[in-house]
């Protein structure tokens, strides 16, 4: 999974696979979700991000197990760093 904010056009992008986008569509105005031919999803794209969301704070992350799935924890997350590019993997 890679999160991209790109500061020039303003959005955030969350990519969850590296399958070619077949069908896009903006669920809620500035919310789009990007599909791949058998309806699986690759990606969301926020537009407006900064006025939608805080995006100068650090990336979190947790993996959770599949076992655990109805149940998150926020015990340990991974913070990404910042990279000057905006990109964090």
């Amino acid at each position: 999974m890679k999160i991209v904010y790109d500061k020039r056009t303003d959005t955030l992008t969350a990519i969850f696979s590296d399958r070619r986008v077949a069908e896009s569509d903006e669920d809620k105005p500035g919310t789009i979700l990007d599909y791949d031919e058998s309806g699986n999803l690759v990606s969301i794209e926020i537009l407006d991000a900064s006025r939608r969301m805080n995006v100068s704070e650090p990336v979190e992350y947790q993996i959770i197990k599949a076992s655990n799935v109805g149940r998150v924890e926020a015990r340990n997350p991974t913070r990404l760093p910042r990279s000057d590019s905006g990109m964090r993997d």
